[in-house]
């Protein structure tokens, strides 16, 4: 470490230390970690694991596609294939710099309410990581420039027509829509719109870095063989200097409830037809979405499942299905997807889809159903922190839980709401949530036409 960080920047920042052990879960789930926060806002958690000689770099932005307006979709996920173009004093591609040295888990994703830009690499390269990140955070407007954004706007048009052209990926565009109603938020695709990517100008992108890419609506965690104290000057002196955006208003709650339920049929380039059913749901971190996770693990989560075990090994009316929770920041999203066995009506796996849900609601789960789900949600948590990096990993843990629940530690609370759950609040929640209003989407194959063999002589008339 050089002279520069000989400076203390204990006096320069408000230091949070949270060591105690959870008061609702063991202490085997608990992920040690400091948490500092710069004078221009930027938040720093770290967490030290001396196991390997790598560290874990991840920056969460709290912002993502819901930030957009309607008429300015896809700038969220734009925006990311800009920051991997290069910055004012380094003129490169990001993740070729970064391999070069080791990196691994290296990627950027934009979701709907962050976008996150993540990397391993050898605990000697940290200082490059982040020299970068604060590059890229601090000086990227000079870099950016007319050709580059042309650039990216091609190869993010380019990597939507290849979604559009998978199977079954026009429903989704239509359930957004469907289930969150025009206008809200969630209700556009972060990929954006052909249109609104064409429109966007250069002034637009680098007014979306203004507004949302500075410290103070950042977090930064560091996870892996590294020191607390020498990583937060190490931060501060890269970091430091940045200036701090605007305030930004966090969206409030904003969770549709439709009264009716509403029905599409949708043709698409399928082999197969299949059944789609979706609800809005509750937010990200509360009560009631951690309770309904367990209730869709019950129904419809995997091969043991009831859906499962009626619509493909009992009745063999389906090859396949799964009901799914997205646990948003303002507003949730399940659904169940089912794909029809080849001469089964649609309408048949509909009726079994409900009767199980309706059945649930009336009985709730077992006792043995609801030991496994909780089981099985710790085990995969457990397994996720055992890597320090990558989506679960520990950093991903604790940079998640501080930019939508405001505390590093927030998954605690969500791990005793799994832990504390009961057969009858698992009933109690699904009443709530999966009642008859949701969206119906049918999907079958496109109608096959063909011209005929033989054609009019049209040597005369």
């Amino acid at each position: 470490m050089g002279s520069s960080f000989k400076k203390s920047a204990r006096h320069n920042a408000l230091v949070i230390s949270l060591l105690i052990a959870p008061a609702i879960c063991a202490d085997e789930v608990l992920i040690p970690y400091e948490m500092f926060v710069l004078d221009n806002g930027l938040t720093l958690i770290v967490h030290e694991d001396h196991k390997a000689p790598i560290v874990s770099v991840n920056i969460w932005y709290h912002v993502g596609s819901k930030n957009e307006q309607p008429s300015q979709t896809g700038f969220a996920h734009l925006f990311e294939h800009l920051m991997f173009q290069g910055s004012e004093n380094f003129d490169g591609e990001y993740i070729e710099s970064l391999q070069q040295i080791g990196a691994t888990d290296l990627n950027g994703t934009t979701w709907f309410d962050r976008t996150n830009y993540f990397q391993n690499v050898p605990k000697t390269a940290l200082d490059r990581v982040l020299w970068l990140e604060s590059d890229r955070m601090g000086h990227l407007l000079g870099a950016i420039d007319q050709a580059k954004l042309d650039e990216q706007r091609g190869v993010v048009k380019n990597e939507k027509r290849q979604g559009e052209n998978q199977p079954y990926d026009k429903v989704w565009r239509q359930l957004q829509k469907q289930v969150y109603t025009d206008g809200h938020p969630y209700s556009w695709e972060t990929i954006g719109s052909m249109e609104d990517l064409d429109a966007a100008s250069l002034e637009d992108v680098r007014e979306w870095f203004r507004t949302y890419y500075g410290p103070n609506n950042a977090v930064l965690a560091v996870a892996g063989d590294v020191e607390a104290a020498e990583v937060l000057e190490r931060v501060r002196y890269y970091f430091g200097d940045i200036a701090p955006g605007p305030p930004l208003v966090k969206l409030k709650e904003w969770i549709p409830r439709h009264t009716t339920e509403r029905r599409e049929r949708i043709e698409d380039r399928v082999s197969q037809e299949r059944l789609y059913m979706a609800w809005t749901s509750p937010k990200w971190g509360t009560q009631a979405a951690s309770e309904l996770k367990l209730a869709l693990q019950i129904l419809g989560g995997d091969k043991n499942s009831r859906l499962y075990e009626r619509l493909v090994y009992d009745e063999q009316i389906a090859t396949d299905v799964e009901m799914v929770a997205y646990d948003l920041e303002i507003a949730g999203l399940t659904y169940v997807q089912a794909s029809a066995k080849e001469g089964v009506d649609l309408a048949v796996i509909e009726s079994a889809v409900k009767q199980e849900i309706q059945r649930f609601i009336a009985r709730g789960p077992t006792a043995k159903e609801l030991e496994r789900v909780q089981t099985q949600y710790r085990a995969s948590f457990l397994r996720g922190i055992e890597r320090i990096g990558g989506f679960g990993g520990k950093s991903h843990v604790l940079a998640e839980n501080m930019v939508y629940g405001g505390s590093p530690d927030y998954y605690q609370r969500k791990l005793g709401y799994i832990a504390d759950a009961s057969r009858a609040d698992l009933r109690t929640v699904a009443g709530e949530w999966l009642r008859d209003n949701a969206y119906i989407a049918e999907v079958y194959p496109h109608v096959a036409m063909t011209a005929a063999a033989e054609g009019a002589d049209r040597s005369k008339p």
